[in-house]
């Protein structure tokens, strides 16, 4: 009994002594005293333990910012991590903010990091600017030629418009505008050509990173290029599209040529009919005058050899003529006229 009453006592003080090194990380505390850091084993060490929040990434960051020259409260840091942000990069932008005087205090570093930004990027390209390239943007000038051109921003990071302010995406796309604006202003591409610079200083000068998280430094005119005339293309666009509208107008006056022309056919056979008609009342009205006695045979004979004496000098006079019979037809008629 006795040997396993000591056994059990051997392993509940190993137990204890287990848990009392999980609640009081001593070589934390050790850490923390020679490093400089004021760490109460009660009220830190312990409490974070029971607030089930791990202490070694809170003393070590705290002890990386002693080092550095920073005065950072352990309990800020460990407010910090519970409100789920990343206490190893806060700690190393104020580090490298400090050092390059950019004055960004731990509060604005924490509520740059709990936005969802990089806050030591962001510190970063506030000390070392970044270039960023634009797509190729086309633009069109005034004589109707494109332009394509590409820039290179070159941007810093505001670490006062970091929380709220528009991203890389905007800036590349307010450039973008500006370039075509710039470029559309033109009268001439080869102005743009000659001059790429121009469009760098008129578009700086709009004010671009308004509202947004970074201050631009430089606009820079990396590339630019002749595109297609689309002046030109746009002309002979217009000029086929009014080609087929004179196509399609001069068809509709054919065609209503061919339809009157038609009217004219129709109204000349009418009359024919007409004529036809009429000659076909002349032996009625010969029968007509024979039975009332207003003509006679011998009027009536001397009326066929006029008629004959006509039809054989008509026929004379076309077989003597090398005219064609409508031209004989027009003779003799301009010459009955007369």
């Amino acid at each position: 009994m006795e040997a396993y009453f000591g056994m059990g006592l051997i392993l509940a003080i190993i137990f204890a002594i287990f848990v009392f090194f999980y609640f009081v990380p001593l070589g934390l505390w050790v850490t923390a005293y020679f490093s400089g850091v004021k760490v109460s084993i009660v009220r830190d060490l312990i409490g974070m333990r029971l607030r089930k929040v791990a202490p070694g990434p809170i003393v070590k960051a705290a002890i990386t910012a002693s080092k550095a020259g920073l005065d950072i409260d352990i309990g800020k840091l460990e407010a910090h991590f519970l409100a789920g942000g990343n206490v190893h990069k806060v700690v190393q932008a104020l580090i490298s903010a400090d050092k390059a005087n950019l004055g960004l205090t731990f509060e604005r570093a924490a509520a740059i990091d709990l936005a969802g930004r990089d806050v030591f990027e962001a510190v970063q390209i506030s000390v070392n600017p970044k270039v960023m390239e634009t797509p190729p943007i086309t633009a069109l000038a005034k004589d109707g030629i494109q332009v394509r051109a590409i820039a290179r921003v070159t941007v810093r990071a505001n670490l006062d418009r970091l929380v709220g302010g528009a991203t890389e995406e905007t800036i590349l796309a307010r450039v973008g505008e500006g370039i075509v604006t710039t470029v559309g202003s033109s009268l001439d591409h080869k102005a743009v050509l000659e001059n790429p610079d121009n469009i760098s200083k008129v578009v700086l000068s709009k004010g671009l990173d308004s509202g947004t998280a970074f201050e631009i430094l430089s606009i820079d005119i990396a590339d630019v290029d002749v595109g297609d005339n689309v002046g030109a293309k746009l002309q002979t666009d217009q000029a086929e599209a009014d080609l087929k509208v004179a196509r399609a107008k001069a068809e509709e006056r054919r065609a209503m040529a061919v339809a009157a022309e038609q009217e004219n056919r129709a109204k000349t056979q009418e009359m024919r009919a007409l004529v036809v008609e009429a000659e076909a009342e002349v032996p009625k009205a010969i029968a007509e005058a024979f039975r009332s006695g207003r003509l006679g045979v011998m009027d009536y004979y001397n009326m066929k050899n006029v008629i004959a004496d006509t039809e054989m000098r008509d026929s004379i006079a076309t077989a003597g003529s090398d005219k064609p019979k409508a031209d004989v037809d027009a003779d003799s008629g301009s010459k009955k006229k007369k």
